[in-house]
């Protein structure tokens, strides 16, 4: 292309107090801010990192202190200048950061005045960002103060460590800066929130030989692992690795287990607030650090049946203009040539996931264990229809005269019909661990024991078998300790006899 020729020049510098406070609208929340303050402190080579919240004072604030390097003055000037580092640049393996903006961005996000106190070798420096006095001055200046006395958390700095303090919580108050209970109740739900937010993004460097620790007022935080590792349930694939230009890409998927063979507290601390229909899919992690999670690029759709699936993508750094990694390192694209792998990889998950809710679902359907329930699928529609061959009902029926067996066929076929469809679809695809069979009572249990058994011991099964069988399915299963009570006090009548 040819160049064009240049006779004038004009001066296009920013204007500072229209581009600082735009600087505060990139897209960040609470959680994804300090994220990328405590990214800064990895990259520093921190071990231990405080997040200290004064939410009740009349200036209240949020700090961040770290165990780093540390910087110089000269340091933490650059450090403090927006877009500190080019984006294209290379950069260190453990360097988390981008486009040099997140100190900045993220802090303003939240807040209106940003103060860096780094020290080094014992040597302290500070500089502020106060966006009240760049409205003021229109210059790109930070104040360097000389005394350091009166900073919130500098106590808390060792020999070498950086803090982060967030003052001006204008962004967090919820409107209710002049109401300071309620504006610590606002803050403190939004932390509460920030938390689980932490434990998931940077579970791994939690995790490591030598972890990260994370304090949050003291408290030390646990790392969240969605792939749920530590059970001994849980299906992982081999990993796999797809050689690119610019690094490798790691692949490894996993299957959770089912919800019935998982704690509770650790179904629920997985799933999140959202459930675990949302947070299938891709786990996108850059060093380690989690970028971007329960999503399947468009690949394909989430479902109750594949709700089971995780992959776990790491990229190096050197990829983040392939994959569009954002300032906030909260989005990012598929590149091109790794959806093909993925398409393979999801047929793949998506098929140990629905083996794992349908080989559970079998059971309950499987002519051998006499199911109350049939499922019948023809003319590409699927009905479930109650088994009138089931010894209850059949037991039941024979007793009848013969002028009630009718009517008694009947209703059970109107129950079968009047199943609720639509209601069960929502509930399914919303709480479906929620979702437990009604209880029975001891007569009705007891009757339904008594006519299967009878039934499974007229076919010549031995009672290990029939307990195996019985097990499997509703309502013995949900019942199953007075269960084995009825038949262990049916098989001794019987003996008696």
């Amino acid at each position: 292309m040819d160049k064009i020729a240049v006779s004038r020049w004009a001066d296009a510098t920013p204007h500072a107090a229209a581009l600082i406070e735009g600087l505060r609208d990139i897209g960040y929340s609470l959680e994804t801010a300090i994220s990328d303050i405590i990214d800064n402190s990895i990259t520093a080579g921190a071990h231990q990192i405080d997040i200290v919240t004064e939410t009740y004072a009349d200036e209240p604030y949020i700090a961040v202190i770290d165990d780093g390097g540390g910087m110089t003055e000269e340091e933490l000037v650059a450090a403090m200048r927006p877009g500190s580092r080019n984006p294209l640049a290379t950069r260190d393996e453990p360097d988390l950061g981008r486009f040099g903006l997140g100190l900045k961005s993220a802090s303003f996000s939240q807040c209106r005045r940003l103060t860096v106190v780094s020290r080094r070798s014992g040597q302290t420096s500070a500089a502020i960002w106060d966006l009240d006095e760049v409205a003021d001055r229109n210059q790109w200046t930070v104040q360097l103060p000389d005394s350091f006395e009166g900073i919130p958390g500098i106590e808390r700095l060792g020999v070498n460590g950086t803090l982060v303090l967030w003052q001006k919580l204008d962004r967090l108050t919820g409107g209710y800066s002049h109401n300071a209970a309620k504006r610590a109740e606002v803050i403190n739900q939004r932390i509460a929130e920030t938390e689980r937010h932490l434990r998931l993004i940077f579970h791994r460097f939690m995790e490591d030989p030598k972890p990260l620790r994370i304090f949050l007022n003291g408290r030390l935080l646990r790392p969240l692992d969605p792939f749920a590792r530590k059970n001994p349930a849980t299906i992982a694939d081999p990993e796999e690795k797809l050689t690119l230009i610019r690094g490798d890409v790691e692949i490894q998927s996993f299957t959770l287990p089912h919800h019935k063979q998982m704690a509770k507290a650790n179904w629920e601390d997985i799933g999140g607030p959202e459930g675990h229909l949302k947070s299938q899919g891709f786990y996108l992690y850059r060093g380690k650090r989690l970028i971007l999670h329960g999503t399947w690029f468009g690949l394909c759709r989430q479902s109750e049946l594949t709700k089971l699936s995780r992959v776990r993508i790491d990229i190096p750094n050197s990829m983040d203009a392939d994959w569009k990694i954002d300032v906030k390192k909260s989005s990012a694209q598929l590149p091109p040539v790794v959806r093909d792998r993925l398409k393979k990889v999801i047929e793949r998950i998506h098929a140990g996931s629905k083996r794992t809710y349908r080989k559970r679902g079998q059971r309950l359907v499987d002519h051998e264990r006499l199911p109350i329930w049939h499922r019948i699928q023809a003319d590409a529609q699927i009905r479930y229809r109650p088994n009138v061959e089931h010894p209850a009902f059949a037991d039941f029926a024979e007793r009848l005269p013969q002028d009630l067996r009718r009517g008694f066929f009947n209703c059970i076929a109107l129950v079968g019909a009047s199943l609720p469809i639509e209601t069960l679809h929502a509930d399914m695809a919303g709480t479906a661990e929620q979702i437990v069979p009604d209880r029975v009572d001891e007569d009705t249990l007891t009757q339904a024991v008594q006519a299967t058994l009878s039934v499974l011991l007229a076919s010549g099964k031995d009672l290990k078998e029939i307990t195996s069988l019985m097990k499997d399915v509703d309502p013995f299963r949900s019942a199953w300790e007075d269960t084995e009570r009825i038949i262990a006090a049916t098989i001794e009548t019987k003996e008696d006899k």
